[in-house]
């Protein structure tokens, strides 16, 4: 059976990697960081050096642009959004170039058209609402009516199901990296990386579809 490669651009810490491994895809991440924990083959180099130097030679390609220009925690003081790069725009462009099957995932807020995936359409224990925009047709799961408390900044990644009854209290308990590993189903990660890291949940739902337009 033929190998199906993906290119898993800003990969960060593996998240999405790991969805994607899940679904049937032999994964390579580059990030412009180093990624000690990534869990499969990593190159560090710029991203969008890297995508137009040797994106054409893997069958699907996966990028997340840095979130921090549409996140709603640049309203806050201390963070300025015209600082942070708007990638989307350039990344899209590329891959229309490239030709290959791609998603491109960010923060709810970017313009991207496409699915939206939330964590309890996966009976996760989060919210994380992330978007993810493709060149091929992709579907989504019922988007479930669902209350919780915040327990991330901007509030986008809120543990649901138990504690102080949904008031946005943030206990000692929430504040576990455990707590969090448990929520995201990410076993690896530091508490940063978890803050950032897409659940691989929905890149292994995602993935599964993605993968029959590469034969």
């Amino acid at each position: 059976m033929r190998t199906v490669r993906l290119l898993d651009l800003f990969c960060g810490a593996g998240g999405a990697a790991v969805g994607y491994h899940r679904a049937g895809f032999d994964v390579v991440g580059v990030d412009i960081a180093p990624q000690p924990r990534y869990p499969f083959p990593f190159i560090q180099a710029d991203a969008l050096q890297y995508l137009k130097a040797h994106g054409a030679e893997y069958d699907a390609i996966h990028a997340s642009p840095p979130c921090q220009h549409y996140s709603r925690t640049g309203n806050m003081s201390h963070i300025n959004r015209q600082d942070s790069p708007d990638l989307i725009p350039t990344v899209r462009h590329l891959l229309e170039r490239i030709g290959r099957p791609y998603i491109i995932e960010n923060v709810t807020g970017s313009p991207l058209s496409g699915v939206t995936l939330c964590g309890l359409m996966f009976d996760l224990r989060v919210f994380r609402h992330r978007i993810f925009e493709s060149n091929v047709l992709l579907m989504q799961p019922q988007h479930k009516s669902h209350r919780g408390y915040r327990i991330g900044a901007g509030g986008y990644c809120c543990l649901s199901g138990h504690g102080d009854g949904g008031r946005g209290k943030v206990n000692k308990y929430h504040r576990r990296v455990s707590t969090w590993s448990l929520a995201v189903d990410i076993h690896w990660m530091t508490r940063s990386e978890l803050c950032q890291a897409i659940p691989p949940a929905y890149t292994e739902y995602l993935g599964q579809q993605l993968i029959r337009f590469c034969a």
